[in-house]
């Protein structure tokens, strides 16, 4: 072995070692990943420019939005074939294991949005929302919650995870119950797993109990911070969420993965702070 490939072994090394012990130093030794949907238009207009962006401020996996069901934005993206947008997210540094889709998709085309997962390379089919009306009961949502379980069970025996993300609207009360409890008693915890969005902190919801109260219903967060002195969105650790201890609730609630979901400038704040981290 001459001295040029010693050096090159060691530079390689030296590397795959820095990248390993950086990950590791990340909260629950997760690459830091974000959600697109902030950066959609940016996405639409410049794929390849935008994901080596948010892989040069640190994140290391997105989490992406189906441009089928998306549209808007995402709609530029659906001329690339799944295995094509997989190559382009790993060339820029990127993982890609989560999707989210809309309620629909899964409704109306869930084979076909299975075999787009599969090819993506997607451990985790996320149902963003169920686009309640404003005058759905109790009932209204145990309904819907009991239509996702036999679909999930197909993503489940495809080799994939189904999970449903909430928004501040299932942390409100509907005939005496909580909305989010409700969901709960009624999916399969087998077959749907919770992906849990933190900003219900701006309702004043205790983000780590929720955590601690259901172990093993959650596959992954979306991170978000408040700022009640302002009464808007902050950076991460520039809020009230308890950081340290939300992460400590998340390694037993069982997350495999976590997105910062804000505007590009709160990301980029963010990511400094979430590499600080030891839980």
């Amino acid at each position: 072995m001459n001295s040029t490939t010693q050096i090159s072994r060691r530079h390689l090394l030296g590397g795959l070692f820095g990248a390993a012990a950086a990950l590791h130093a990340d909260p629950l030794g997760l690459p830091i990943g974000c959600q697109t949907y902030p950066v959609r238009d940016a996405l639409g207009k410049d794929f390849d420019g935008t994901l080596k962006e948010l892989a040069g401020i640190g994140f290391r996996a997105i989490e992406m939005c189906s441009p089928a069901g998306y549209k808007g934005a995402y709609a530029p993206l659906i001329a690339i074939k799944p295995s094509e947008m997989r190559t382009r997210i790993h060339a820029a540094g990127l993982a890609c294991e989560s999707c989210h889709f809309q309620l629909r998709e899964f409704k109306e085309s869930i084979e076909e949005r299975i075999a787009f997962s599969k090819e993506l390379g997607l451990k985790q089919m996320v149902v963003s929302s169920f686009a309640m009306p404003r005058n759905a009961t109790l009932a209204d949502w145990a309904r819907v919650a009991g239509e996702v379980n036999p679909l999930a069970e197909r993503v489940h025996k495809a080799g994939m995870e189904a999970a449903f993300h909430n928004h501040n609207v299932e942390f409100t009360q509907l005939d005496g119950s909580l909305i989010y409890d409700k969901l709960l008693s009624e999916f399969d915890p087998k077959l749907v797993k919770m992906q849990f969005q933190t900003y219900v902190v701006s309702m004043g919801v205790d983000a780590p109990a929720v955590l601690a109260k259901h172990p093993g219903r959650f596959s992954s967060l979306h991170l978000q911070d408040f700022s009640p002195g302002n009464k808007e969105e902050t950076a991460i650790g520039q809020g009230v969420v308890d950081w340290k201890k939300l992460f400590g609730a998340a390694r037993k609630a069982g997350v495999k993965n976590y997105f910062v979901e804000m505007n590009m400038g709160l990301m980029k704040a963010s990511v400094p702070y979430l590499h600080s981290l030891k839980a």
